[in-house]
């Protein structure tokens, strides 16, 4: 009979283990070292004082103070007279504040709106101011701000002065230009058929330079309705444009903005009608609609609302960000109208670009970030204002003025070093608890200036009140033993100090590496499938056998005469065994350090209680052994998992998975022939079927070798490994008669008897 393997429960049995607990890919068990030294290393830290150059040297930033402080969520807009005065404009209370050279500032201006997202100073010092959401420009002189235009729009974002002192303004959300030449005269210049105007500059010939959003397209104005597309970025806003004197243009573009922006302004109505402060957490976006030819059309008019409706909620839809696109990008398009992109980011949105004699700073979302690009366009990280964002940057003497949102304010920063900075290394995930080791580092430290280093560590992703406190500063030598508590999660930060007060020497730090031991986590054994299978070779072993008894098979004809004369008899022909059953064990397991396991494969009997080792010391997930090393019964296997050939023995761990029951039935039931009666052309047998290892699951009987037909048992259900049966065969012809009963157990052994009547 064939033997067989059987579950308890199935034919094939797959057990998972326990869902583990979420673990990182590292690199075998062993000291391991966090190293930052490059620039994308280390761009992911947060800086105070420092600056990042485009080699990944760390070093003290320019120095930068406030120069004022509006006591305002953001300066939106800023912008200086000819005397050095700085005018900023404030959100979301709508005032517009004046800050003289020496850093004095005063109230200008309080709208009634809530939002000056717009401001521009003409030659003569007068001081134009567009508010929002109910668009108006007002014109201020010698401190007394009036109405100078009203154009009818929702809002107004961008206002610049031209050479001969006509006033554009940039409006949405029908994407209008307007041409202002005193109080209440201004006219339509340029309709671009976009929603917003987002940027405006006129250029060293008096042309009107706009950028537009939605679709960030850059137009050059030259006369009222006749304009040029320089440039249709892939990003839905310019926001910043500044010309230069020999035609080339810098322009920013990224999403999203003027979006942020209207949300902004319809909150803070809201605020203001209810007296409270909003606070910004959504954006909108913004649709426009093609009109014939192609050419992108505002939505239909619709009738101006009060400005207590244009006050009302806002319907919005998030904007949606995909990772791995472009969100910002820096251009050139030079005086040949050619077009190259200085710099992009699929983290960071870009709000302002300030070109200088040797470099070009531009700014962005990232903790107010200012960045440097130089001729040859490698990126330096000149500072972080550690504000939300960096909104606008001007020239001043020998310094460079940054106004910020989060918080409103106005920094300088000069051009020598600061005395002092710090640098904060991104958070390091070790993967489990570790034990550090040191900290060592790559520096130029001149004479008078120093570095200090101190680590601090938790279990919690981000640093909060459970970390420890920043350790007492490291030694100040090449390598120093880190002394914060054991854990999984590590930052260090370093605190660098200048030379001599003015001297403009600081230290420049080029790597630092951290080693340390993670603690060996235990392997996880996932699976382990037990299934039968047949014997590798056996059928060719099969085809082998039969051979002999082939060549013996005689042929006789009904006139009794032997095919071979040389035949002295009639051998029987014996038919094979089917195939010999194979026991086949597979398992699944992995190690979260990443070590190479080793593995044991143990079984028990159900009444055995010591393990016995089947097969050590393997490197392969699976096992096949013949089933008849093994008698009847039910079974269990074990695999234990070890890395003990990645760790010492101290530190190696291992894990174990249990099988279930596994019933092994290698035996055919016993079918034993009871009673038989007989009558004219009836015959009544009873038997009885027993199988010592499993229950029976059907017996049947075949009549003169015809169909196998099925048996019910005694007690009418055929389910223990004993069962008795009886037939009742009627209409019989005259003769003998072959009857074959048939049982077949749960592993599918079949035991057979039969009966001749006569």
């Amino acid at each position: 009979m064939m033997p067989s393997l059987r579950p308890f429960t199935r034919l094939a049995i797959s057990l998972a283990a326990l869902p583990a607990a979420l673990t990182l890919v590292l690199l075998a068990s062993g000291t391991q070292t966090w190293e930052l030294n490059s620039y994308a290393d280390f761009l992911r830290g947060h800086f105070s004082g420092t600056s990042l150059s485009r080699d990944g040297r760390l070093s003290l930033a320019p120095q930068v103070d406030t120069v004022f402080s509006s006591g305002q969520p953001v300066i939106w807009m800023a912008a200086q007279a000819p005397d050095g005065t700085i005018y900023a404009a404030t959100g979301h209370r709508g005032r517009v504040y004046a800050v003289d050279a020496a850093g004095k500032s005063s109230l200008l201006f309080t709208a009634e709106q809530p939002e000056v997202f717009a401001i521009a100073v003409d030659s003569k010092g007068a001081v134009y101011a567009g508010t929002s959401p109910d668009g108006k420009v007002y014109r201020i002189v010698n401190g007394k701000a009036e109405e100078y235009f009203a154009p009818g729009a929702r809002y107004i974002w961008s206002l610049a002065v031209g050479p001969d002192g006509a006033l554009y303004v940039g409006t949405g959300d029908q994407g209008k230009i307007f041409r202002v030449e005193g109080p209440g005269k201004g006219e339509l210049y340029y309709d671009t058929g976009q929603q917003h105007i987002t940027g405006l500059a006129v250029d060293s010939q008096g042309r009107l330079l706009a950028g537009s959003g939605p679709n960030g397209i850059l137009y050059r104005i030259s006369a009222r309705d006749q304009a040029f597309v320089l440039y249709d970025a892939p990003l839905p806003e310019i926001r910043s444009i500044v010309p230069m004197p020999d035609g080339t243009v810098y322009a920013a573009a990224l999403g999203g903005s003027v979006a942020r922006r209207a949300q902004s302004a319809a909150q803070a109505a809201q605020g203001l009608s209810s007296g409270v402060l909003p606070t910004v957490t959504t954006t909108i976006t913004v649709e426009a609609q093609a009109g014939p030819g192609g050419e992108i059309k505002p939505p239909e008019s619709k009738p101006q609302q009060p400005a207590a409706a244009a006050q009302g909620s806002t319907q919005s839809t998030p904007v949606a960000e995909v990772p791995g696109v472009d969100k910002s990008a820096v251009y050139r398009i030079n005086p040949d109208n050619t077009v190259e992109t200085l710099w992009s980011s699929k983290e960071e949105n870009v709000y302002d670009v300030l070109p200088l004699e040797k470099q070009i700073l531009f700014s962005t979302d990232q903790n107010g970030r200012i960045y440097g690009l130089g001729s040859d366009l490698r990126v330096t990280l000149v500072t972080e204002t550690n504000e939300g964002e960096t909104t606008r940057l001007l020239a001043g003497p020998h310094s460079i003025l940054a106004a910020t949102g989060n918080t409103g304010r106005i920094f300088r920063m000069g051009e020598k070093p600061g005395s002092t900075g710090s640098y904060e290394a991104p958070v390091h995930d070790s993967g489990t608890a570790s034990r550090w080791g040191s900290l060592s580092w790559r520096a130029d430290v001149p004479a008078g200036c120093s570095l200090a280093f101190r680590t601090r560590s938790g279990n919690s992703a981000r640093p909060d009140r459970t970390w420890s406190d920043w350790s007492a500063p490291l030694t100040q030598s090449a390598s120093s033993r880190t002394t914060s508590p054991n854990a999984r999660y590590i930052q260090w930060k370093v605190e660098m100090a200048g030379g001599a007060a003015g001297s403009g020497s600081t230290p420049m730090l080029d790597s630092v590496t951290l080693a340390y031991l993670p603690q060996n986590s235990p392997p996880v054994v996932r699976s382990i499938n037990v299934t039968s299978q047949a014997a590798q070779g056996a059928a060719s072993k099969n085809s082998t056998a039969a051979s002999p008894s082939a060549a013996y098979s005689v042929t006789v004809s009904d006139t009794a005469d032997a095919s071979s004369a040389t035949s002295a008899g009639t051998p029987t022909q014996t038919l094979s065994r089917a195939s010999a059953q194979q026991i086949n064990i597979t398992w699944q397991a992995d190690d979260p350090d990443g070590d190479r396991l080793l593995y044991n494969v143990y079984f028990r009997a159900d009444d055995q209680i010591q393990w016995m080792p089947l097969r050590t010391n393997l490197h392969d997930n699976s096992i096949t052994f013949d089933a008849d090393v093994l008698a009847d019964g039910k079974y269990y296997f074990r695999v234990v998992a070890s890395d003990r050939e990645a760790n010492p023995p101290a530190t190696a761990r291992e894990a174990q998975l249990t099988s279930p029951p596994v019933l092994i039935d290698n035996t055919p039931p016993v079918v034993s022939i009871g009673a038989v009666r007989y009558s004219a052309g009836a015959a009544h047998i009873e038997w009885e079927a027993a199988d010592a290892a499993s229950a029976l699951r059907r017996c049947e009987y075949s009549l003169d070798a015809g169909e196998w037909v099925p048996v019910e048992a005694a007690d009418g259900v055929i389910d223990s490994p004993r069962e008795k049966f009886a037939l009742d065969l009627k209409g019989l012809a005259a003769g003998e008669h072959l009857v074959v009963i048939r049982a077949v157990d749960s592993a599918n052994n079949t035991g057979l008897a039969k009966i001749i009547l006569k």
